[in-house]
């Protein structure tokens, strides 16, 4: 199975994209799409909609990763974020990927085990579950990685639901995909 994952955000998008066999992990490539400060937002949305398409047509992914949005202090900044998550998601939908969304407590559980894990756990045993030499930068590149962990790890175990996937199955046989 090959997975996209994805930290979403409007400056910076962390992506990561693993290939994943029989409880093994092989690293495809990973990065991050970044948008300049004081571009209009549409144009900034319309930047990390094509950089996205590029992005899945260049790794040809089958499952998108994506953190789940929750809203702490900033709700404009949220927003923002929302609306970058939506384009990102369209981009997926478009490329036939399935999506799934993990909160963050989730890709910790998925990653490190533990989900009240921090941040510094989750970034050192991503660099060690897939055998890297440091933890990638950004940060939020390390994020899509774990992202992309996490899917792995609870698709691949009695977590994930089979009335899921026959659900995805049967509506991918109605779409012709």
């Amino acid at each position: 199975m090959r997975i996209l994952g994805i930290d979403p955000g409007y400056a910076i998008i962390g992506w990561g994209v693993l290939d994943y066999d029989r409880n093994r992990f092989t690293v495809v490539d990973y990065g991050a799409i970044t948008t300049p400060a004081g571009v209009p937002f549409d144009d900034r949305l319309e930047q990390i909609f094509d950089e996205s398409m590029a992005l899945m047509s260049r790794t040809h992914p089958e499952v998108l990763s994506i953190e789940k949005l929750y809203f702490t202090n900033n709700k404009t900044t949220g927003i923002d974020v929302a609306q970058a998550r939506g384009v990102l998601m369209l981009a997926a939908k478009k490329h036939g990927l399935d999506i799934h969304e993990y909160t963050p407590m989730q890709v910790k559980q998925g990653v490190v085990g533990y989900g009240k894990a921090e941040k510094r756990q989750v970034m050192e045993m991503t660099r060690v579950i897939l055998n890297l030499k440091e933890v990638p930068k950004p940060d939020d590149t390390a994020d899509a990685l774990a992202m992309a962990i996490c899917h792995a790890h609870v698709n691949g175990s009695s977590l994930g639901s089979v009335e899921e996937k026959l659900a995805r199955h049967e509506l991918k046989v109605r779409k012709g995909i």
